[in-house]
């Protein structure tokens, strides 16, 4: 978080509404071990140092970067449909989701960056995103569930399912209109001016360490 510290308990809450709405709303068409495994070495081996040594600066950086990597891949020609992912497909998207461990950086610019590199079409990257999301997104739900077994869930945390789990529900009516944009600029330039938003007020306030 940007504006100092928060709880996790309460963002272990709210991924775990976000799995469940995806679980109902939008199921994996096929679960593809190679596309959420680095994700999953990745976070077990690195996730602590991640956290110790970045500051919040890495976070304005890694969304800065971020959207100018997704301007730069949204620029490969659209030549491939979902139906033609092969194992070079899965290591790669699954490289690119290991990236949404540096924080700012978002899971699913990454791996639709990834999937536009590699030639897929806007909607087929869209949807090769969300296929290889479930198992990453429940998988890190549950080890961090696991971690906090003894702390009893507050109010708040149960909030912050509900909400997530509505929000997704409701998110996941649009993905078919998102899956059919004809240019993911708008949200690329999103992150970066949210990126320099963030580090403009980590210096105004004296947080940019």
């Amino acid at each position: 978080m940007l504006l100092g510290s928060h709880d996790k308990a309460f963002d272990v809450f709210a991924h775990a509404g976000t799995a469940a709405a995806m679980m109902i709303a939008l199921p994996s068409r096929r679960p593809r071990p190679l596309t959420f495994l680095p994700a999953a070495l990745a976070g077990l081996a690195l996730e602590g140092p991640v956290e110790r040594r970045l500051g919040r600066r890495a976070v304005a950086v890694g969304q800065v970067l971020g959207g100018i990597g997704l301007l730069l891949a949204d620029r490969a020609p659209e030549r491939r449909s979902d139906s033609d992912v092969r194992v070079r497909d899965d290591v790669v998207i699954g490289l690119a989701q290991a990236c949404a461990l540096v924080p700012g950086v978002s899971r699913n610019g990454a791996t639709i960056s990834a999937a536009r590199v590699l030639g897929f079409r806007r909607d087929a990257a869209a949807r090769i995103s969300r296929d290889a999301a479930l198992p990453v997104i429940a998988g890190a739900t549950a080890l961090k569930l696991v971690r906090l077994r003894g702390e009893r869930p507050r109010a708040e945390h149960l909030a912050g399912f509900g909400a997530a789990l509505l929000s997704g529900l409701a998110a996941a009516r649009l993905a078919p209109r998102v899956d059919r944009v004809r240019s993911h600029a708008p949200f690329a330039l999103y992150r970066i001016a949210l990126g320099v938003f963030a580090f403009r007020f980590m210096r105004l306030n004296g947080r940019d360490g």
